[in-house]
Formats: C-alpha cells, structure tokens, sequence
C-alpha cells in the first residue's frame, strides 16, 4: 500500500473510532474528530501532514 492510501486509512480509522467513543464514552471525542478534519483541511492547502511524516519515518513507500 502507498503513503497515500495509508494516510485515509489512518484518517478514516480515527474518525470512525472517535465517533463510537462519543456515543460510546463522552461527546468530547467529537473535538478529537474535528482536529482530524481540520488537519486535512489544513494539508489541502499548506501540502503537509503530521501522519505523512510519521508515515515516512515507519518507511511506508511513496505512491
């Protein structure tokens, strides 16, 4: 898999997970939610990630 596909993986997975923990544990988890959706945005237009990085550092391959 490539850097790319990793990266909505991750995003999808901690979306998923953070609304379960909402309904599940405490409505706070939307924010953690939102922080995941505000970084995307961010990257769309600064074209840098935090998890991309992390992704490069684990050695996961350029798409």
């Amino acid at each position: 898999m490539t850097i790319n596909r990793y990266l909505r993986l991750v995003a999808g997975f901690f979306i998923m997970l953070s609304v379960a923990l909402s309904q599940l544990h405490s409505p706070y988890w939307l924010f953690f939610t939102a922080f995941v959706g505000l970084n995307l945005f961010q990257s769309a237009f600064t074209n840098w990630c935090p998890m991309i990085t992390l992704l490069r550092k684990f050695g996961v391959k350029e798409g």
